[in-house]
């Protein structure tokens, strides 16, 4: 992963379901952990919530906060 992907990821929105809208980065944990144990969707979504898994998983949030643009 190089650091535009991760920017990209993080500033990313959920464009389904329950949170819909969401930036990926502010999804919460268990969400994450309910799409590793269903399966990511395929495709670049599937890419950067797998990749949001992991940053919440080896607690790493604070690390990407400051990748978040503004709303």
């Amino acid at each position: 992963m190089d650091a535009a992907q991760v920017t990209a990821a993080v500033n990313a929105v959920m464009p389904f379901g329950k949170y819909a809208g969401r930036r990926l980065f502010h999804l919460p944990e268990p969400y994450l952990v309910w799409f590793k144990q269903q399966g990511f969707p395929a495709g670049k979504l599937g890419e950067q919530l797998a990749l949001m898994y992991e940053i919440k998983l080896n607690g790493l949030e604070q690390v990407v906060a400051p990748l978040l643009k503004p709303d």
